[in-house]
């Protein structure tokens, strides 16, 4: 039986930047495809990184590692593999290093609801991290500061640091309908349009686009 002692642990959210937007602009099959796949990429990591699934919300996993460095290249792992495949929804990712309490096979705690704001606030292909997170990892990993957040029912602000990956061949454009992740290379046209190009995944992108590009500039 799980024991129900608090104990430290580092919980890492990750999730599908644009979701929405896919399912408004591709349907919930091809929604409900991405995110399997995501999921799937996602588990085929874990026992590498002795990390645990806890649940699935959406199109968010919610991650528990006992170690923060192994947390640390498994958010990185998620964001520079599955995150810059072609076709691929932008992945974002946050954690905090805390106490929490196991109950079942659910974990309870501030840690968990820190680390669900960290994700919140990262963008598509990156990995944010909390101060506590930062202690646990020490120097080697390296981390550029975000500033102070204050989040609804904490007390105190919450200091956000990003991770600067190494691994990253570098960001793929992202398609401005659907918000999937676009290699260049394989888009099925381009767009350029007040002075930026735009790259799109599909015919039916390309289509709502045409239609009316201001929705869509950036």
């Amino acid at each position: 039986m799980p024991s129900t002692d608090a104990s430290v642990q580092t919980f890492v959210f990750a999730d599908l930047a644009g979701y929405s937007a896919l399912t408004e602009a591709h349907g919930d099959e091809q929604a409900a495809d991405a995110a399997a796949d995501f999921f799937e990429t996602v588990r085929s990591l874990l026992p590498e990184h002795d990390a645990e699934e806890v649940k699935v919300i959406g199109d968010a996993v919610l991650l528990r590692v006992p170690d923060a460095a192994k947390a640390a290249g498994l958010g990185e792992r998620i964001v520079c593999g599955h995150g810059t495949r072609h076709r691929a929804l932008g992945v974002r990712v946050g954690m905090h290093t805390g106490t929490a309490i196991r109950r079942g096979g659910d974990w309870f705690g501030s840690a968990v609801n820190i680390a669900s704001r960290v994700a919140d606030e990262a963008r598509a292909g990156e990995v944010l991290c909390s101060g506590a997170t930062r202690n646990a990892l020490g120097p080697a990993v390296p981390l550029r500061e975000r500033g102070d957040r204050t989040f609804r029912s904490l007390v105190d602000p919450v200091a956000i640091y990003e991770f600067v990956l190494t691994n990253r061949a570098g960001r793929l454009p992202v398609d401005p309908v659907c918000r999937m992740a676009v290699d260049p290379a394989r888009a099925v046209d381009r767009r350029a349009y007040e002075g930026v190009d735009y790259y799109f995944c599909s015919e039916r992108c390309l289509q709502a686009f045409d239609r009316d590009p201001e929705a869509y500039r950036r």
